[in-house]
């Protein structure tokens, strides 16, 4: 009888055990593995929320560290019955191993459970060993003498029955990894997996297959090693691609496998020094790696704080610059409204001008004082008026892209002589004198001439209407407004010469402040009010955006309030032939351009400062 006989060993640990028989790498390959599968199991339960996968990874864990103490307690366990029964019970756990395999890397990759056909397969599967296991179909005999039992059939069935799994798992690793609807970091993670674990059940069936097959069992000790590689596999997986939604850090890893084998080593260390130092070893490598990893986490959720900042800023750019798109979107909507509207606005205001003009020159009859005046006041309006739709319309022009200049060579001086002269009635009525200053020899410039025209018209009208009658209230001096137009020539900084077109004033000054930003949209200075209450300050935009449109530029100057201002306009000067006389630009003046009319001797021009 088995009861009656120990198996050799001396019965020196609590009269049962013997650990002086068993090799010592028994204890160095085995123990660590088993600390190290069920912690990383554990690790990945608890952060994975229980979840089906990880609750899978726990069984496997735990089906294998049994397994993996059965063996131990096989090589240990001195009493021949105990050792008996141990190996009777070792093909139920060695079963659980492959099928918690299988599906744990089916629910891994498909991210849903197995269908009930194939958990009634596997449960079959298991509860057929469960019932074997006990027979003479898993052990035939036990041979006291070697402590081991002779067996039957059972274990070499398990043994094909695991590496049919790892092929199976392998050839179901490469069909999802040909699937081109994943990402190449999803198939990175299904080639580690797949590849592990049918690393670890070949390496665990044939070691198995090997040490029973020619009866030498030191074989079986590199069974686990497919183990380590699994869990290795499985801790890069975590850390490279965050696998099971775990924060796991390479620093943790390690110190979790160097304290598990540091405390392996207490397990067969004989002498009483090494025992100690050992045991110190152990306790600075958990003092220290806990420092270490508390350290590590530091710089890893800082890391994470950052990269989380710069995805936040990204989104954060991303929206703005959609609503930035949709804006402007918006603001073309809006321009494109505001040019059809000025378009439609335009018509009329030109019949009410019309007719008004007409009536003022008695085209339909003597017309009485006291209605002259009324409709001199409607023709006067809707000047005003035709003048803010026409600066609606450049912006319009300009904002769209739509503005276009009919370029040609003419006289810069000649064009603000005439200018000059279509504004001397509106410079008396206002008590003010013009004087014009044409400097030697031709200015010829190349640009729009109907746009410089207006340009002009623009600026002169500004100081005409903010120039006072007179800058002293004693003497009564009157206002003056100067126009000069000059050739600068060329010096370092440029290599052909430049016309200016200076227009200087007595006027109200522009104060710094103000200065800076007059050239903006809906921009007056602080006292235009006091001497020209109409304007919308968009005159000096325009006039700015033609004037660099046709290469050209344009400022302001000015000492402060009360002191006048002057404004320069600067062109290239043109070598080319004038092909514009003085009498076209003239008519181009009085007729084709909108903003300026002249009306029985009276001349109207637009520009608001």
């Amino acid at each position: 009888m088995v009861n009656n006989f120990n198996c050799p060993g001396d019965l020196s640990l609590f009269g049962t055990f013997d650990l002086s028989y068993a090799p010592t790498l028994l204890f160095y390959s085995y123990i660590p593995i088993i600390f190290i599968s069920l912690a990383l199991a554990l690790f990945i339960l608890i952060k994975d929320q229980f979840s089906l996968q990880s609750k899978l990874l726990l069984g496997l864990s735990l089906s294998f560290s049994v397994w993996v103490i059965n063996i131990i307690l096989q090589w240990i366990t001195v009493p021949a019955y105990l050792n008996y029964f141990e190996w009777q019970i070792t093909p139920f756990f060695e079963i659980l191993i492959p099928i918690f395999s299988v599906y744990f890397v089916y629910v891994f990759l498909e991210k849903r459970d197995i269908e009930i056909w194939a958990k009634a397969f596997l449960a079959m599967i298991t509860l057929s060993v469960f019932v074997l296991s006990p027979t003479k179909f898993n052990s035939i005999s036990f041979d006291v003498l070697n402590c081991q039992a002779n067996l039957g059939p059972l274990l070499y069935c398990i043994y094909i029955f695991e590496f049919i799994s790892s092929i199976a798992i392998l050839l179901y690793g490469v069909i999802k990894t040909a699937s081109k609807k994943l990402a190449e970091e999803e198939k990175s993670q299904i080639r580690l997996l797949t590849s592990g674990a049918s690393i670890f059940l070949v390496i665990f069936s044939l070691s198995n297959m090997f040490g029973e097959t020619f009866n030498t069992y030191s074989i079986n000790l590199f069974g686990p090693i497919g183990m380590v590689l699994f869990i290795g596999l499985l801790g890069y997986m975590i850390v490279r691609f965050k696998a099971f939604n775990v924060k796991l850090i390479a620093t943790q890893a390690f110190m979790f496998a160097l304290i598990a084998m540091i405390g392996a080593q207490l397990f067969f260390i004989k002498i009483a020094i090494n025992f100690l130092l050992t045991g110190f070893t152990l306790a600075a490598s958990v003092i220290v790696g806990g420092l270490l990893i508390r350290s590590v986490e530091r710089e890893v959720a800082q890391r994470e704080e950052i990269e989380s900042l710069a995805k936040n800023l990204a989104k954060s750019n991303d929206k703005l610059f959609t609503v930035n798109e949709q804006l402007k979107e918006l603001n073309k909507q809006k321009t494109e409204f505001v040019s059809i509207a000025s378009h439609q606005l335009r018509s009329p205001l030109t019949a009410i001008k019309g007719y008004a003009s007409m009536l003022l020159e008695g085209s339909f009859g003597p017309v009485e004082d006291k209605a002259r005046g009324a409709i001199d006041v409607i023709f006067e309006s809707s000047l005003r008026l035709v003048t803010v739709i026409e600066d609606f319309l450049n912006i319009t022009r300009i904002e769209l892209g739509k503005m276009k200049y009919e370029i040609s060579v003419f006289d810069l001086g000649q064009l603000a002589q005439t200018v000059v002269k279509d504004q001397e009635p509106n410079v008396k009525k206002r008590g003010l004198t013009i004087e014009f200053q044409d400097g030697t020899g031709n200015h010829q410039i190349s640009a729009d001439s109907g746009k410089v025209t207006q340009v002009v018209s623009n600026i002169v009208d500004n100081s005409i209407k903010y120039t006072p009658p007179s800058t002293d209230a004693e003497d009564k001096q009157a206002g003056w407004i100067k126009v000069k137009v000059e050739n600068l020539p060329a010096g370092r900084s440029k290599t052909k010469e430049n016309v200016r077109l200076t227009v200087s004033d007595s006027g109200i000054g522009i104060d710094p402040a103000t200065l800076t930003k007059l050239f903006d949209k809906f921009v007056r200075a602080d006292d235009a009010g006091k001497t020209n209450i109409s304007g919308t300050g968009l005159g000096l935009y325009v006039a700015k955006q033609i004037v660099e449109g046709l290469g050209g530029k344009i400022w302001a100057e000015s000492e402060g309030k009360g002191k006048g201002s002057t404004f320069i306009v600067e062109f290239p000067r043109s070598s080319g032939e004038v092909t514009k006389t003085k009498s076209q630009v003239e008519s181009y003046t009085k007729t084709d351009l909108p903003t300026l009319s002249k009306v029985e001797g009276k001349t109207l021009q637009n520009g608001k400062k």
